[in-house]
Formats: C-alpha cells, structure tokens, sequence
C-alpha cells in the first residue's frame, strides 16, 4: 500500500530519509571489496578479470573470449525483431538530433587592446561505456551513453557489459551498440569492468573518460577510480517524483510511479498532489496494477518502503518539497505545468503534461536518461556531449597589452610572494639588457 500522508513535518523527514536510502553502514564493507577488486585488475589485468567473471557470473572465459567477435555481432541482428530493430533506430536518430543541439563550440574573442581570449573545446581520445545486465537488459541505456560519445567525436569508444549464465548477452544490446557506432565490446561487468576501463589490461583499453549506471559494486568503483580517469556521475537507485494536481489521471499517475518502482527493490516513487481524493486514487490504482505484476515482488517492496504520497496545500509548497528532494525524474502532471515549472529549480529531467510519461523520455524522445540521482540534481546535470568533452583556455596578449597590465601583475604577485611570476612579465616589458635571442643588443 502507498503510504498518504498530510503532515508537512513527516513529509519532509520521509523525503529525507528516502534521498538518503543508500547511505549505510554496509557500504564501507563494499568498498573495501571493491578496493581490492581494483587492485586485482590493475596487477593481474585479463587474469583478474577471467578470474572475477567465473566467480560471480559464474561464467569461464578464456582472454581470447573477453570480447565479442564479429561473427557473434553479426548473429544478433538474427535474433531481433524488426519491430526492435526499427524502434532502436528511432531512438538512435532522435538522441542524436537532441545532442547534435548542444554540442560545445570553440570560440576566440579579438579585445580593442590587442588582447585574444578564447576556449578551444576538444574531445577525449577514448571513452568507455558500462551496460548493466542482471535484471533486464538496457539497450535504451547503450544508445544514451554511445550516441553523445560518437556526437562529441570520441574516436574510439568501447562498452562494457557482464555476460548471463551462458556467456551470451541479450542480442537487443548488442545491435543498440552497433546501431550507436560500437562494435569494441567486452563480456565482463562488475567493479572489475570498471577497473580495467581506467586501467587498461591486455585486452582492454584503458579509457580517458567512463559512464553508464551499474549496482552499488559499480558506483563504487567509479567512485574509486575517478582522478584516474573522468566518470558522468555516482548514479543511485532510480526514483520519480510526481506533482498532481486534481486533473491527473489516477490510474496514469499510479502507473508512472510503478514504472520507476518496478526497477529495484530501493527505487524511490513519490506523489505530491494538492488532491486528497487523488491521493486515495492513486494508492488504491498502485494495489490494483501491482496484483500479477511481472516484477511485483521487487516491486512491491519498493513501494512499500520508498513508495509515498504527501498532500499539500499548494502547487508552490509542492514545488518546494521536490526542490529539497531534487528528484532524478519530476512528471508536472497539472493543468498549468509550464506555469508550475517556475518554481521548478533542482531535476534531473522534467515532463510537462498529463500525455509525457517518463518513459518516453528514457527511450527514445532524445534528451538524456542518465540523470543525477539521490539529491544530486542540486549541482549535477544529465549526461551529454560535454561529458566527453573539454576545453582549453585560449589567451594571447600584443605588447602593448602586456605593458597595460603589468603594474597591476605585479602588485599581485609582489603580494603573494612569486617574485618570478612578477619578474617573467617585467622581462617582457623594460628594454632589454642582456645578449639572448631577441635581445636589441648588437
């Protein structure tokens, strides 16, 4: 059953204590693990790996079977409907169109003083892609982290994924990757995947930048290695947050929340709505969608500890829980979204309207689906083309210019004590004394 609740006081602790769902004691003890699954692959590279796979995939490889042969590539296109192949090639065309918009771009400034200021973005030579596996299979995840790589100009992007029971991976993942420009793709998943992205093995590339979501054994190990290379983010178990008012849909509302609940046991689904009779609606239509649900189980325990619905006195006061909460997903399912989106400051991604369900969005409408989880929206944004890119300041100063700041150099650096920073602007400017090269001396 869907907790209701009118109280302001528990609304905010409840909201508190689900953002903080996986911030326990047992972590620690994973990260010590993870540790030394790292340390493993950065000393024994495919050994580690081989040895890891048959350990917790259960699954014995040999160096020569870690990654996926082209006639294996090949055979996945026979094993996927053409209704899969067409939808797949509609995500991979509008996630590109969405990301092909917000491409960096380099810039130079010419001053009227003789000043050139600029940045020069550049991609990163290699990027790696985790997959995960387990539960289900996520090429929608494949096309959202390859497809922004290829965009960037990432040349070489390679994808991680742990293998089922017999080796094999689901083909729907396979064709994403090649349908998204991979085809470099490895059968190992885990933290060590992840420690042979950042450190390289015999087979294994290392890479300059590694994302995609993964369990806590995965998060942690990004975690670990960040520095080493660069990552997206520490993505958490997956949560929504909906703001109803009385012209929500019941049944579409109890849906949208059981489509984020129904990926993990501590997946968080929460319902803020100024409509006390939606409310007992809504918790009424979760039972009835939950009963013979494929995944209820797992699904049903997330709804009954991460599951909520608090009723509000306002849109605004509503606004303001889920900019405390900063959810991951925020469905605006009012008469007025655009006007309620003005109180909207921290969200991964945002749906306006009673006809956007988050799923569109997860698959195929274009914009990102790796977001920013447990209160990271405050600071964080979506993956996209900059996270595989960087740039370089560009600056570039006439003589004249020079002379125009160097008084002021060097008050700053006579007070922090950098003589030579000083001096190396002084030098340019006074008239030459000594004999090098470009000196005025005969």
């Amino acid at each position: 059953m869907l907790r209701i609740t009118h109280q302001l006081p528990e609304a905010k602790a409840e909201l508190q204590r689900i953002c903080a769902r996986t911030h326990d004691d047992q972590v620690v003890h994973k990260e010590a693990t993870v540790r030394e699954i790292l340390h493993a692959v950065r000393r024994q590279g495919d050994q580690a790996l081989i040895q890891y796979t048959a350990d917790f995939d259960g699954v014995t490889l040999a160096a020569d079977g870690l990654r996926f042969s082209g006639a294996e590539l090949d055979a996945a296109y026979q094993q996927v409907s053409k209704g899969l192949l067409d939808a797949i090639r509609l995500a991979c065309k509008n996630v590109e169109a969405f990301h092909r918009q917000r491409v960096p771009q380099s810039w130079v400034r010419f001053e009227d003083n003789g000043v050139v200021l600029g940045k020069r973005y550049t991609p990163v030579d290699r990027a790696g892609i985790y997959v995960p596996g387990g539960r289900a299979s996520y090429p929608s995840t494949v096309v959202m982290n390859a497809i922004p790589a290829r965009v960037a100009g990432v040349k070489q992007v390679v994808m991680v994924t742990p293998p089922g029971q017999t080796g094999t991976v689901n083909p729907a993942v396979l064709v994403a990757a090649q349908e998204a420009g991979i085809t470099e793709i490895y059968r190992v998943g885990g933290a060590q995947a992840v420690g042979a992205l950042a450190y390289g093995t015999e087979t294994i590339p290392a890479v300059d930048v590694i994302t995609g979501p993964g369990n806590i054994y995965v998060t942690l190990a990004k975690k670990l290695v960040f520095g080493t290379v660069g990552i997206d983010s520490l993505a958490g178990p997956s949560e929504v947050l909906v703001i109803a008012d009385h012209t929500a849909n019941p049944a579409h509302v109890a849906a949208d929340l059981l489509a984020q609940a129904e990926h993990d046991p501590i997946a968080a689904a929460i319902l803020l709505t100024t409509s006390e009779p939606l409310a007992t609606r809504v918790a009424a239509e979760v039972d009835r969608q939950l009963a013979g649900h494929p995944r209820q189980t797992l699904t049903e325990k997330a709804i009954a500890n991460y599951g909520l619905a608090v009723v509000v006195d306002s849109l605004e006061r509503a606004a303001e829980l889920s900019n405390g909460f900063a959810p991951e997903h925020l469905q605006l399912e009012v008469a007025e979204p655009w006007d309620l989106l003005e109180h909207i400051r921290h969200a991964g991604a945002i749906f306006l309207g009673h006809s956007t369900p988050e799923a569109v969005g997860d698959y195929l409408a274009g914009p990102n689906h790796t977001l920013p989880t447990s209160g990271a929206a405050r600071y964080a944004s979506p993956l996209s083309t900059e996270t595989f890119m960087k740039h370089s300041s560009l600056m570039q100063y006439s003589p004249e210019a020079l002379r125009g700041v160097a008084d002021a150099i060097a008050v700053l650096t006579e007070t922090e004590g950098l003589p030579s920073h000083g001096d190396s602007v002084q030098r340019r400017v006074q008239p030459e004394s000594g004999g090098g090269e470009g000196s005025s001396s005969a």
